[in-house]
Order: C-alpha cells, then structure tokens, then sequence
C-alpha cells in the first residue's frame, strides 16, 4: 500500500516561500538586542493581552505576559514539579482547608509589603462577582482564614485535592491592596503594580508591552535588564523580524512554519514536549457510534505515528487515553490502539457495517489540514468522514454550548491541562453531566467522583488507573498526541520552558 505523503496530507501555507526573500525594507528595521543600560529579550507572541489586570482574564496570551511582573503562591518548574513560589509550603489540613505557609520580606514594585492579608485581599477580590473575573479554577474556595501574618487556610466548600496546582497561575496571582485602593481598577490595569522579576514599563497595544527587571525581586534577578514581549500575529511577519533582528525569540508556531527555517544559519528550531492533546469526541448516542466496536475501528484505522509525523513534522508523542503523560495519573501500562485496518475491517463488518458507513468530521478552519488528513485515513476502512470547517469563533461557540450534539457526530477538539492534573482533561469531557460530555457511564461517572473528591494521591490514582483502562476499553474518544512546543531563536538566546510552555522568562540568558 502506497504510504500517504505529506504533501498529501498538509495543505500547503504562504509560508512555504522561503522567508529569507523578505522585503529588503526589513533590513532597515534592525535593532540591537542591547537596551541603554543593558541587554535586551525580545518575544514574539501571536496575540495581544486583553487586559493587564491578571483577575480579569483568563487566557495563557494575557497569562504569558503577566506572570513576568506578578507572582503566584505556587509555580511549575522546568522539570513540571509543582514549587513553591510566594508560597513556601502547603498542606491539607482536612477535606475542606489547604494550609500556605507564606514566603517573607516580599514586597511589591511599589514597597507594599507582601502578607496573609494580601493572600486574603487577593483571592476576595478574585471570588467578588464585581470583579467578574473570569478565572474558574478557585470555584470551590469559600474565602481565605488569616491564621497569623504569614499562615492562610484556603475554606472549601468541597474537596480539591488539585487546589495547590490551580494556584500556580491564574488563580493564585497576588495584587497589592493599598495600590488598588489609591488608584481603582482602571488605573491598575493601564499600570499594574506585582510583585514579579520585572516591573512594568509601557504598553503599546497590538505592538508591544516592555517591563524592566526588579532589582529588588526576592529571589535572584533576571540575568538581563529588560524584556519586551511583542504582538506579532502573522506567523510569516514574526519570522521575518527573527531574521532581521527585531525579535530573538518566536513562540505559538506551527511546525510547519517553523519548518522554513530549519537549516538557516544563526536560527535554532526547538521542539520540545507540550501539553496540548488533540483527540476526535464521538457523540455515542449517535446510532452508528452507539456501537463500541464502531468507536474501536476508527482508533484502529486512525495512524496517530503518521498524523504526528506528516501533521506536525514529528514533533509531538501518541497518547493512549485522555490524560496527557506529564499529568498526575496517567498510567503508563495503557497502550495506544494499533493501527489495523484488517481488524478495523472486521469491527465495523460485525457491527453491521461491512462497507463502511459515512458521517461528519466537524473542525475548526485552523485545523483544516489535519481534519482533512484524518477523514483521508478513515477513508482506508471505508469510512466517508466528510470535512465541515467552521471559523474558530463559531466553533468556539458551538464547542461551549450546552447543545453537545452542536458540532456533530464527530469532532476535532484539544485540551491543554495546565494544572498538569487529570482531572483537567476529563472533567468537561466524561462525567455524564458536563457540558462536552458525550459519553453515558456511571461506572465512569463513580470514577470521577472519586478522583474529584479525595485529597488521597493514592487513591486518586487508583481511580484514574481504573478510568483509563474504561477508556481504552470502550473508545468514546479517537485518541490522537500531544503536540510539541516550537521555539525559533537566535542564537543569543537560552530559554527553557515547562511542558505547559508559559512565556516565565524569569529564567532566559542572553549571551554573545
């Protein structure tokens, strides 16, 4: 059987014209990377901060930004363990109260000093539906008990045994009180005040934010001077300003537009893992994919290794259930399906189906290549999968709404997980009440109880084990990879993210 290529498998982009033929009036834009008392970073990210008021947002573009001048009480190292940050220690004191121990001599960029009643301040200024944050995560917390100046108890109306992830970012930023009170919302947001490596410096909106490191941070300084975090959201245009030194640093790309560059001299192209999961959802209510044998053929028929290899140039990792590998609770016993179209013949002939049958492959235009690449594959078993795109913000629309049947009986969907805990993946997407669940177990259901509701690591990975294993067994999913994270540099850049590939920058080195 001939194999399929890839450029049977890509829709080919603009990008495909080597960038070094930009136009010459590029060359005139070259800066220096060196600021006027020091060295100089410069990312390129593709979107624009909505707000600089990190309690209300709730997206990793504003994230990336904000977690340079603001810290939070917990944080994920470059190795993905949970550390502590202005929190030095933590601990379930029972079912409904997280205990924080938290870090002295903190203070923010404009001397207020950092303390449990910050911690308080914060999070009842999070929770207050003034605020109408729309940061989710803390939906459990009832408020925060000042044990002494430096102790908090986070109160819980449930348990939440994933509470000291879920503050390592959004949930758990810390704002300066006496700051907010002279200055009110508007202001904060225009200038935020943290307590972060950098101090904020300008914003140009669509064009640029600048924050110059904290001599004073707590812990050690940035080993560079200023970091300029730009708004570049053509792919062709950010590449392009990396190779006329307008940029050292390129993020959010695609492998095949980092592809373009792989082999020019001074340009590094990192990949490195992330945790975005792609993964096909099967409405199984759906008369032909009611049928578990159906739901086992697709995975079978569908060549994750080629998809991850034509799609995304190699850089991403199979996966073989729902929960990423670096989340708490994967089960590395569990083996992804492999591919076999013979038996994916078989299956669908048992569940009556021995020609196939046809049926919709719903997806985002962002993602037009890799549906198409995929409806290619079933197509193999006699599978007709016809392609519907739709443009990302009705999809988005759609994906959220409480109709689950809204994008039909199969789509394309990812997760990111950044709390790198299972429930993140699973908690939208199973238990018969949610929102995306498309799949009706109570076996299932009883799992995700027990893994939502103890604060026992044992026993909550017990219970994901055992969920796995349900997973694999029945196949309400098409199960597909993680996707890599690109970095295109210069060569004067040294960074490492995380799995979740925050832009924490506190880390970076510039060198000659």
């Amino acid at each position: 059987m001939k194999p399929v290529s890839r450029r049977d498998l890509l829709r080919r982009s603009a990008l495909a014209a080597p960038l070094l033929g930009m136009p010459a009036w590029l060359a005139g834009c070259a800066s220096t990377s060196a600021s006027a008392d020091g060295r100089r970073i410069r990312v390129s990210q593709a979107g624009d901060p909505d707000t600089l008021d990190p309690q209300k947002q709730g997206d990793m573009t504003s994230m990336n930004v904000l977690i340079n001048m603001f810290d939070t009480l917990t944080a994920r190292s470059v190795d993905n363990e949970l550390v502590p940050r202005l929190a030095t220690s933590w601990r379930a004191v029972d079912d409904h109260h997280w205990r924080f121990r938290l870090r002295r001599g903190v203070q923010f960029h404009n001397g207020e000093r950092f303390d449990a009643h910050t911690v308080k301040y914060s999070i009842d200024r999070l929770l207050d539906p003034k605020t109408e944050s729309p940061i989710v995560e803390l939906r459990y917390v009832t408020g925060v008990k000042i044990i002494d100046d430096y102790t908090v108890d986070f109160v819980l109306s449930q348990p939440d045994p994933v509470l000291p992830a879920k503050v390592s970012l959004f949930g758990g930023v810390m704002v300066p009180p006496r700051y907010l009170a002279d200055v009110g919302d508007a202001q904060f947001a225009k200038a935020p005040v943290g307590t972060g490596p950098f101090r904020f410096e300008s914003w140009k909106r669509g064009v640029a934010i600048r924050m110059r490191a904290d001599p004073k941070h707590w812990g050690s300084r940035p080993a560079y001077d200023d970091l300029e975090i730009q708004t570049l959201e053509n792919p062709a245009s950010a590449l392009a300003a990396l190779q006329s030194d307008e940029v050292d640093l390129v993020t959010g790309l695609v492998p095949d537009a980092a592809l373009q560059l792989e082999g020019y001299k001074g340009v590094q192209v990192e990949a490195l893992p992330g945790l975005r999961m792609s993964y096909l959802s099967l409405d199984t209510s759906d008369p032909v994919l009611s049928d578990v044998r159906v739901r086992r053929a697709l995975n079978h028929a569908m060549d994750v290794p080629l998809l991850v290899k034509a799609i995304l140039n190699g850089h991403g990792r199979e996966v073989p259930t729902m929960i990423p590998r670096e989340s708490f609770g994967f089960d590395s016993s569990i083996k992804p399906y492999p591919r076999d179209l013979g038996l994916a013949r078989r299956l669908l002939a048992q569940a009556g189906h021995p020609r196939g049958f046809s049926t919709t492959l719903t997806a985002s235009s962002d993602d037009s290549a890799t549906a198409q690449a995929m409806s290619g594959l079933l197509a193999k078993v006699g599978v007709e999968a016809k392609v519907s795109l739709l443009d990302p913000s009705m999809y988005s629309e759609r994906l959220t709404s409480d109709n689950r049947r809204a994008l039909g009986p199969i789509y394309l969907a990812a997760t990111t997980g950044w709390t790198l805990d299972g429930t993140s993946p699973v908690q939208s997407n199973i238990r018969s009440d949610r929102r995306q669940s498309r799949w009706h177990d109570e076996r299932a259901d009883a799992l995700i109880d027990r893994e939502e509701n103890s604060i026992k690591p044992a026993d909550r990975k017990k219970a994901f084990s055992e969920l796995q294993r349900m997973l694999a067994r029945e196949a309400p999913f098409v199960f597909l990879y993680q996707a890599d994270t690109i970095l295109v540099r210069n060569d004067h850049i040294r960074w490492k993210p995380n799995v979740i590939g925050d832009l924490t920058m506190e880390s970076a080195r510039w060198q000659q």
